[in-house]
């Protein structure tokens, strides 16, 4: 896009160590790995959960089962950061961490999802952070519920309310300080981890200092309960005692606990690997900060959890674990280190999120991702802080704060950082997958197994620990990539499906070999040549009909030779030919090139154009003759809607940019339909020579006269336009037989089942499927031949064989067949198909039968003769919606090619949208 720099200069400024300490926006680089990557990391990991919640996992769990529980979290952990190195030091990293790799790896569609819900986890883990410090707050100043003992320190009323007023007041405190800036806040933190390390000192001290002691806990659940709690410092049988699980009700929310759900608790403490990757807009080298720093930081947390886990199993009963979720108070050494340390790790935390997570709304605003709505979240100070984006997400976490329970958001934020795990590992595993020679990350401790484990261990644990909210977050994902793979701006960060699909379509490709070809599954792959879309989009819209899931290229080929030019012209054209592509709709291909003649450049396509077995079978031309086409850039409103240019609509949408082309562009790049004085670049005897030549090259070929007269009836869809409603009425009629050689009255040759089969696609077809299909067979009443009948139940016959639906109309063509004739001395057996063309084939043949000989002309005929027959075409087939013709060979004498030429187009004239076919390969079969 225009709005990007070239990733070369991106690299160049963020890639390589010692560059620019620049960002985007004048934002300074200023954070190494051990301010901008460790201490964030281990202070979000170090957050509520381990001073509140230790004790409420192996209180409900038993020791095993939080080992097994931390080895579950740690071991999805680690590898979805070896998926994180790997993505990191494969090139240069900008602000929006998480969502700035997925984005970048995946595209927009799979960016823009997973890095909004990316940040809806931030904004929960944000939440349930200051959730946590009010609990913890109100553990050591909240009154006692219906205690009348007066205690100073406990002057702090509690319920709903009053939890919410604290909560937003401290919130506020918070945003105070992310407005400063982040710089502020990663110096701060560096002392904040000071006092936490300090906190947790003192509680691995406290037990070789404090002797047993006993403990009286009330709780007020309808009326005042009291549980006998006990510490009983280093004990082998409370030890033992604490070994099992005990899943009780949590009494902050009154819940029955399950395996899933206190899993879900504890991950909310150890998911804080991504705060390091959050702050890659603020770091000096972010390739080797983020590897370095997380796998350091996470390293460390883990040493700490399981210290943990084996200290309070040791030395707490199973009542002091689950009554008191605060419990490390009162069996420190001095109270205040670990008041102290949880106020700091919940600060800390909170504020680490709040500031992350505005960094990846920041950074979804600059991408234009989700479009107005998010445009404000661009807005930056002079010191490149997104304050707007933290006043966007101060707003959605005061909203969750409503929640008023830590517990009771557990299960939706590791949700949703398990679903964000699983899009990193996806990511990782996308480019490992697709061998693209620029994946080459210096980080190399990976692989696709890592990635694929890391993957399907984010999924199952996801909807082990909360099926309806996996479900949901599933579906929202889905919505949201559906609402950007057709609204987003196109991008140049490059597509992950691209590479992945070029990938197998290679494989798949090779295994198709030509050799294995069965009549069986024959379809139409098509070559259309395009001398100027602008007159023929209704024809292109038509062969993307009758493609029938085949190939479908639209050729081209510029006029010129190659040597006497600076540059190619032709690779600058790809853009506009794919943009109209995109505007009309259709399933195509492009392929353009440069020749002296546009017969050689046909060659030059028939030849050349696709790879294996996908490669055109069929050539279509339009009609050469002298109408004046029409500009259907004029009458489609997608193409003369210039006010809809400057908006966004890739892919095909409504006018907007595609991939740079806009409406205006396209117009301009296409030049005007010719008019009736313009000179032609193609002369008639070329024209004949390119359908020999394609008969030659044992092409089939098909001539389309009067397409610009269909009506394609469209409607504006998403992605694009799109045909609109069925046929309710007309009709596709075909003419099985060689009208100018009235000899050859065979309906069963080759070429006429290839008109049959042709019709049948197309009646198959999308919007066609409505119209009648009328087989016309003509017969000579006055000739003698009373044979008709038999061919009329003979056609009859083969077309239930072929399973072809079909009305037969028989016609007399008397009159017509009198002024062929002439002084012509008549065809001895004219039911014979004379000279080979109209043998009556056995259904059981169709898939086996060889070509006929070539129809060629008779010769001159009558003006008469063609007048005859034209109108024997109008009365018969004037009220069709298209009219499917055979069309003989060209003859052999170079001298005769124009008037070949002017009896098709007699023949044709004023008949409306007709193909003219000619088939050679045989393409029926009655054969299961």
């Amino acid at each position: 896009m225009s709005r990007e720099s070239s990733p070369l200069l991106n690299y160049g400024l963020f890639g390589v160590s010692g560059g620019s300490a620049t960002a985007p926006g004048g934002a300074s680089r200023s954070l190494g790995t051990f301010f901008g990557v460790m201490v964030p990391t281990v202070l979000s990991m170090f957050n509520i959960v381990v001073f509140l919640r230790i004790g409420f996992v192996v209180g409900q769990a038993g020791l095993l089962q939080a080992l097994l529980m931390l080895g579950v979290a740690y071991f999805i952990i680690f590898l979805t950061i070896l998926s994180v190195c790997a993505i990191s030091t494969n090139g240069a990293v900008q602000g929006g961490g998480a969502y700035f790799m997925i984005s970048r790896t995946l595209g927009p569609e799979f960016g823009g999802s997973i890095g909004l819900m990316f940040y809806l986890a931030n904004v929960c883990a944000c939440g349930v952070y200051m959730l946590g410090l009010v609990e913890a707050i109100l553990d050591v100043f909240g009154k006692v519920p219906g205690s009348s003992e007066h205690d100073a320190l406990r002057v702090l009323p509690q319920g709903y309310w009053y939890s919410l007023m604290y909560s937003s007041a401290l919130l506020l405190l918070c945003l105070l300080v992310c407005l400063v800036g982040a710089k502020v806040y990663s110096r701060a933190s560096f002392f904040i981890l000071l006092i936490v390390t300090l906190s947790l000192l003192s509680i691995f001290i406290s037990p070789l200092a404090l002797s047993p002691r006993s403990f009286f806990i009330v709780h007020q659940d309808g009326a005042n309960i009291t549980y006998n709690a006990s510490y009983t410092g280093f004990n082998a049988t409370t030890l033992r005692s604490n070994l099992y699980g005990n899943y009780s009700r949590d009494y902050t929310t009154a819940k029955m606990m399950t395996f899933a759900t206190v899993f879900a608790v504890m991950f909310t403490g150890c998911k804080g690997i991504m705060a390091g990757a959050n702050m890659s807009g603020e770091l000096k080298n972010p390739s080797l900060s983020i590897p370095k720093g997380t796998i350091i930081a996470v390293s460390y947390t883990l040493v700490i959890y399981l210290l943990l886990f084996f200290l309070v199993s040791s030395t707490c009963d199973r009542v002091l674990l689950l009554q008191d979720y605060g419990f490390f108070q009162r069996i420190n050494v001095w109270p205040p280190f670990v008041i102290i340390g949880v106020y700091c790790a919940s600060l800390s935390a909170s504020m680490g999120t709040l500031i992350g997570a505005s960094r990846i709304l920041h950074a979804l605003a600059k991408d234009e991702l989700f479009g107005r709505p998010l445009a404000p979240a661009k807005v930056t100070s002079s010191s490149g802080n997104p304050w707007v984006a933290v006043l966007y997400t101060w707003a959605l976490v005061q909203v969750v704060l409503c929640a008023g329970q830590l517990n009771a958001l557990a299960s939706l934020v590791t949700v949703f950082y398990l679903l964000a795990y699983a899009a990193v590992d996806l990511a990782c595993l996308a480019l490992e997958w697709a061998s693209a020679p620029n994946f080459r990350p210096t980080f190399q401790l990976f692989s696709w197994h890592t990635c694929l484990l890391g993957l399907l261990s984010c999924v199952v644990m996801m909807f082990l620990i909360n099926a309806v909210y996996s479900s949901a977050s599933m579906v929202l994902l889905l919505l949201l990539l559906l609402l950007l793979h057709y609204r987003a701006p196109t991008s140049s960060w490059g597509y992950i499906s691209q590479a992945l699909i070029f990938h197998q379509v290679r494989k798949y490709l090779l295994m198709l070999d030509v050799r294995k070809e069965h009549v069986k599954f024959w379809r139409p792959q098509v070559l259309l040549m395009v001398a100027n879309p602008r007159s023929s989009c209704q024809l292109i819209s038509f062969i993307n009909d009758l493609k029938k899931g085949g190939l479908f290229i639209l050729g081209h080929v510029q006029l010129g030779d190659l040597d006497t030019l600076p540059s190619d012209p032709i690779q600058p054209q790809y853009n506009f030919w794919l943009s109209l592509v995109d505007k009309l709709g259709v399933k195509a291909f492009v392929d353009l090139t440069l020749s002296p003649s546009v017969r050689q450049g046909t060659q030059h396509l028939l030849r050349i154009t696709g790879l294996g077995g996908m490669k055109p079978n069929t050539l279509v031309l339009g009609f050469y003759d002298n109408c004046v086409p029409e500009d259907y850039f004029l009458q489609d409103p997608v193409f003369r809607n210039v006010t809809e240019g400057g908006g966004r609509g890739g892919g095909g949408g409504g006018g907007g940019d595609s991939f740079g082309v806009d409406i205006p562009s396209l117009q301009a790049h296409f030049p005007p339909v010719r008019d009736a004085e313009s000179s032609r670049s193609l002369a008639p005897d070329e024209y004949v020579s390119i359908i020999a030549d394609a008969i030659k090259m044992q092409k089939n070929v098909c001539l389309a006269r009067y397409f610009f007269q269909l009506e394609v009836e469209r409607e504006r869809g998403l992605g694009g336009w799109r045909r609109g409603r069925e046929r309710e009425k007309g009709s596709i009629d075909v003419w099985p037989l060689n009208l100018l050689r009235p000899e050859s009255s065979g309906f069963v040759d080759v070429c006429s089942l290839f008109l049959l089969q042709m019709a049948c696609i197309l009646n198959m077809a999308t919007g066609w499927r409505r119209a009648r299909l009328r087989i016309f067979l003509c017969v000579e009443s006055e000739s003698g031949d009373q044979g008709w009948m038999a061919k009329e139940e003979k056609l009859r016959e083969l077309l239930g064989k072929l399973r072809i639906r079909a009305t037969i109309r028989i016609v007399d063509w008397d009159t017509v067949a009198r002024l062929h004739w002439g002084k012509k001395p008549r065809a001895a057996t004219p039911g014979a198909g004379g000279g080979g063309q109209g043998a009556d084939f056995d259904g059981s043949s169709l898939a086996t039968a060889p070509s006929a000989a070539c129809a060629t002309l008779p010769g001159p005929v009558s003006d008469d003769f063609l007048s005859a027959l034209n109108r024997l075409l109008r009365e018969n087939s004037g009220d069709a919606v298209v009219r499917f013709l055979y069309l003989p060979c060209p003859p052999a004498d170079t001298s005769q090619l124009q008037s070949y030429l002017s009896q098709l187009e007699v023949m044709t004239r004023d008949l409306g949208p007709t193909l003219l076919i000619h088939g050679l390969t045989p393409v029926t079969c009655t054969d299961l």
